[in-house]
């Protein structure tokens, strides 16, 4: 029987090893523990071949099932399953991809592990909009990271336009409380008609409810999802001042686990599909779109711990908070009138804050269902962006 035991371990060796949910404590664990562990806990594992993804029992699509090149399909790398991609940025060009159809509300997700080492000047965006049909009134959801210099962690900041409201940018920003090129992190965004919610895991970082007052300001037209990879030296890090270095080049993000779920639309349709009604209560009816308890207890502890800007709290900008604001006590004792925090955070860095203005950002001008031909598209997208702490 030891025997037998002992083939069974060989043979789950590697498996063992690659498991990722017990490969930090793997060293402190006894081998036949390790194999006991992993017949207990099946459900945790992750395989190419496994096409639902842990977090929020989720299916997994493939790039091909989803997505066309952005721009610079020279630099977008597609794994051999077609279930992951890199986008690539070198002293060429930035990438990006798009989803080859328009959501008319939805949860998009993906696992997203960002470049590594002197990462100054780089932004990595994954986000919804439809400026390429919209282009005048467009809505917009951001998740945008922004890399920084050696030392340093990366930032990221969420933000919403609705109906062309540029104007009134609704952005806040956060520290990380990990190292995200180190390791993948699902990252997602949910849009349905009563609210949004970003993620990260399953922590909720920030909800939006839907208020009467917010009119057109609310996204309430048929998005794309998009990821991109780009040189924004000009305003990224330090305000401008840590450009991206091209002799670390290449700089890769990868995304796997990719998640598309919504109802399907034409953009250009008069009366909204009728089938989008019952795809938006389901979607209501998910896990991803209530915040339980001990979720909304982890988002607090987040926003309180790592947030370092809210457009709700700078009374410069909006003497009148925007109607979907929730003062929330405790966080607001962290602002000054400024926006700006009252004190520095534990990990260091300058929290300095400036208005946030619009920059240029890679994109295209009209729509191909199809691959886009070689060559970075600079028309047509222009996204947030918040000046670099």
């Amino acid at each position: 029987m030891y025997v037998y035991i002992l083939i069974i371990y060989i043979q789950n060796y590697k498996k063992i090893m690659d498991y990722r949910v017990l490969s930090s404590v793997s060293k402190s664990i006894a081998p036949f523990s390790l194999l006991l562990l992993l017949y207990i806990f099946p459900a945790a594992e992750t395989t190419a071949a496994n096409t639902t993804y842990k977090a929020f029992n989720l299916s997994t699509i493939t790039f091909e099932e989803g997505y066309s090149p952005l721009f610079s399909d020279f630099n977008i790398e597609r794994s051999p399953d077609d279930r992951s991609f890199r986008l690539l940025l070198n002293k060429f060009s930035g990438s990006g991809v798009i989803s080859t159809e328009y959501y008319n509300y939805g949860f998009f997700s993906a696992s997203i592990k960002l470049p590594a080492i002197y990462t100054a000047g780089i932004v990595v965006a994954f986000y919804t909009s439809n400026a390429d049909t919209f282009e005048k009134n467009h809505d917009e959801l951001d998740i945008e990271f922004l890399g920084n210099v050696n030392g340093q962690p990366w930032r990221f900041q969420t933000n919403m336009y609705g109906n062309g409201s540029v104007s009134r940018g609704r952005e806040e920003r956060y520290r990380m409380w990990f190292d995200p090129s180190k390791d993948f992190h699902q990252y997602s965004i949910l849009w349905t008609p009563k609210h949004i919610i970003f993620y990260i895991d399953e922590t909720p970082l920030r909800e939006i409810n839907r208020h009467p007052a917010m009119g057109g300001d609310f996204p309430s037209k048929p998005m794309s999802l998009y990821a991109t990879i780009w040189d924004a030296s000009s305003w990224a890090t330090n305000g401008g001042k840590a450009k991206v270095d091209y002799k670390f080049e290449p700089f890769a993000t990868e995304l796997k686990d990719l998640v598309l779920e919504g109802c399907i639309v034409d953009p250009t349709e008069q009366i909204p599909s009728t089938n989008c009604t019952d795809r938006s209560a389901k979607l209501l009816a998910q896990d991803y779109s209530n915040i339980t308890l001990e979720r909304r207890k982890s988002m607090k502890f987040f926003r309180e711990r790592y947030m370092y800007y809210s457009y709700c709290y700078d009374n410069l900008r909006y003497p009148v908070p925007p109607p979907e604001c929730v003062i929330v006590q405790s966080e607001r004792d962290l602002f000054r009138d400024s926006g700006r925090l009252r004190q520095k955070m534990k990990f260091g860095g300058s929290h300095s804050h400036s208005q946030s203005h619009r920059k240029h950002r890679p994109g295209r001008s009209s729509r191909r269902r199809n691959k886009v031909a070689g060559g970075a598209s600079k028309s047509g997208r222009r996204g947030s962006a918040a000046a670099a702490m």
